[in-house]
């Protein structure tokens, strides 16, 4: 653990960053652009034993590696669809607006994040910008391609599916060779970043999870795990960070 320079102080409950999102927002008398994540998060953090600290994008990327020696570990939190410019593509129509300012801060804490060996878990979106962070493409829709829409059943509502896990990897040491998740996507892997191996699918074959090979705890996984009533994997996540 660490000496109260860098991550926890010895003994306490590790300190984990989440990404936000950056939209404007109303509360009591306001309506102003706000720093926002999902309550989900941090209380899916605490209920592991981690302590949640909100990592809102930023134009500075001068002090990331600073900023990732005070964490324990880090969530890559969902939100919307990476540009992809930034892998190579041409934006489908059902692509949402470009939101650069996030996009380029992610891509930024995840290659400090990587350099640092820091405990991570990559949700969702988080996914996706870990796979183009490493060189990856994303399948930009996915009803045009699996020719279903059970991947993202309805706007602003959290569907179900069944998964695949490959049993050998990190992923299926915590959930066993298959699980049924929560899930809200309409973009997936397409061509895998260097360095990542997929570790769970459906049985439409998209990649519903990824790790990082040799990182000590690197998983993306393409669910919503903190809208669901399985703590595993956040309680892997803190555990391994708590022995940072």
């Amino acid at each position: 653990m660490s000496d109260g320079v860098t991550g926890a102080p010895r003994g306490a409950p590790p300190i984990i960053g989440v990404t936000s999102y950056e939209e404007p927002a109303r509360w009591g008398v306001w309506i102003r652009e706000a720093a926002l994540l999902p309550a989900s998060y941090p209380r899916a953090i605490e209920r592991a034993g981690g302590v949640a600290v909100l990592i809102p994008p930023a134009d500075a990327l001068g002090g990331l590696p600073a900023l990732v020696r005070r964490l324990d570990g880090v969530v890559l939190a969902g939100g919307p669809d990476v540009d992809p410019v930034l892998y190579g593509a041409r934006r489908h129509p059902e692509t949402g607006p470009p939101q650069p300012r996030r996009d380029r801060f992610e891509l930024a804490l995840v290659r400090a994040v990587l350099d640092a060996g820091l405990p991570f878990l990559a949700i969702c979106r988080g996914m996706q910008v870990l796979n183009v962070a490493l060189g990856g493409t994303l399948v930009q829709h996915l009803p045009e391609t699996v020719g279903h829409d059970e991947h993202g059943p309805a706007p602003g509502r959290i569907g179900r599916h069944r998964v695949r896990i490959d049993p050998a990897g990190l992923l299926g040491k915590m959930l066993g060779d298959q699980a049924d998740v929560p899930t809200y996507h309409h973009q997936a892997v397409d061509r895998l970043g260097t360095g990542l191996v997929p570790v769970a699918w459906t049985d439409d074959r998209v990649v519903e999870a990824v790790e990082l090979q040799g990182h000590r705890f690197g998983l993306g996984v393409q669910w919503h795990p903190e809208d669901g009533d399985d703590p595993r994997l956040f309680a892997g996540l803190v555990t391994e960070a708590a022995g940072r």
